[in-house]
């Protein structure tokens, strides 16, 4: 398939790391929640706190995110840097996934799980900004959308190994806890393993020399890029457009295996349908790339856009399995064309000697925008112990990011 498309070994090996990272989420997207439900209802959690407190931890992390990316993003613009500061938050990201079996109470565990969703996110800044420097402009939708299709299905191959231990442990004669310590470990070497390629053989094309007082020289020119986003009017829009937007992507993501659950649906169904999930969105990314090559990507992007608002109406009265096997198939469909193409869309009106410091901004917005939508999801919950009020809030934000990105369509 690589020779196929031509890709080059930098965007290969480009490609490969999200290969490896994104069996981490499909983790935290699955697996995970379920763990901390039967951890916390374990310790005397009710139903409707377990969903509201793992919402919080996911927008803890998520804010932090958005507080740190744009300070390490600007120091990874200068020369020699981004790979470094790259390569330490994703061996930071595995080892804390290596240990998520080791806490006793679901607190604890929920810390390591903060500390471990920093260094993936963290991670991703400075792997989407280093697509300026492995491939062109007209390559750029091109390689993005065929980074999450690959990463998608090959997300697959530790989780499904990973999902043999934790259903049939009795079978294998071992615990439920000693399943999930290798589901972990195995997850967290397939990170490490598949982030060497990237992390040994990028170059950094586009960079800014070393100053004299780099911190300082940091939140000078961080300043600066916030200013110069305000000016750069189409920048400025497609950020606020894609806060929004962004939102019900990511919190469909990290909470669909937890809204399941606290609806009390099979959590075996639930594996599954989400493993559906990703393999579906294989060969929808691939479609998406070609479909780049030939229509204007933000028309692409609204139909997304559109796409995800459906879906986001459909899950407020989501009571049935099937029902969630449908929303699976259909996230599917459209999670890596969104996601791809954004960020490559981004990435071809930034400046390319800058692209940590945008992406740093980039990741304000996505990331801001998924703790407000995990933070609605939890508050509302609580506040009503009615999960689907909170779904309703995100296809709101869905049709307010069609708004403005239209917006910024007609700019071009």
């Amino acid at each position: 398939m690589f020779m196929k498309v031509k890709l080059n070994r930098q965007e290969i090996r480009w490609i490969v790391y999200d290969i490896g990272n994104s069996a981490f989420i499909l983790l935290v997207s699955t697996i995970l929640p379920i763990y901390f439900n039967s951890l916390s209802s374990s310790q005397g959690v009710a139903q409707d706190n377990y969903l509201s407190y793992w919402s919080y931890a996911t927008s803890i992390s998520t804010l932090a995110v958005a507080v740190l990316g744009p300070i390490l993003g600007t120091l990874a613009d200068y020369k020699d840097q981004k790979k470094k500061i790259f390569l330490l938050s994703a061996l930071c990201g595995a080892l804390s996934l290596a240990c998520f079996w080791i806490p006793s109470t679901w607190f604890s565990f929920l810390v390591l799980y903060i500390v471990a969703k920093i260094c993936y996110s963290l991670s991703l800044i400075f792997y989407d900004s280093m697509l300026v420097d492995i491939t062109t402009d007209e390559r750029m939708d091109s390689v993005s959308s065929k980074g999450y299709a690959w990463g998608y299905i090959g997300s697959c191959i530790p989780f499904l190994i990973s999902l043999i231990f934790v259903l049939m442990y009795e079978s294998l004669g071992m615990s439920i806890n000693t399943a999930m310590m290798i589901a972990f470990i195995i997850n967290a070497v397939w990170w490490i393993v598949f982030t060497l390629p990237l992390a040994f053989h990028y170059k950094q094309k586009y960079y800014i020399e070393h100053q004299a007082h780099p911190v300082k020289d940091t939140f000078v020119r961080l300043y600066n890029t916030l200013k110069d986003a305000r000016k750069q009017k189409k920048v400025f829009l497609f950020l606020l457009a894609f806060f929004f937007f962004i939102d019900g992507v990511y919190t469909i993501i990290d909470m669909a295996t937890a809204y399941g659950t606290s609806l009390g649906l099979d959590t075996t169904g639930l594996l599954l349908a989400l493993l559906v999930t990703q393999i579906v969105a294989f060969p929808a990314s691939l479609i998406f790339a070609l479909l780049s090559k030939k229509q204007d990507t933000g028309k692409l992007i609204k139909i997304c856009i559109v796409a995800y608002f459906c879906i986001a109406v459909f899950a407020i009265q989501l009571d049935k399995q099937w029902e969630f096997w449908l929303l699976a198939v259909a996230v599917g469909c459209f999670q890596g064309g969104i996601q791809a193409l954004s960020r490559s869309y981004f990435a071809k009106i930034i400046p390319d000697n800058t692209s940590g410091e945008f992406f740093g901004l980039f990741d304000i917005c996505g990331k801001g925008a998924s703790f407000l939508g995990t933070f609605l999801i939890g508050f509302i919950t609580q506040l009503t112990g009615k999960q689907n009020l909170g779904v309703a809030a995100i296809s709101i934000m869905f049709l307010i990011g069609l708004y403005i990105f239209h917006k910024v369509t007609k700019m071009e």
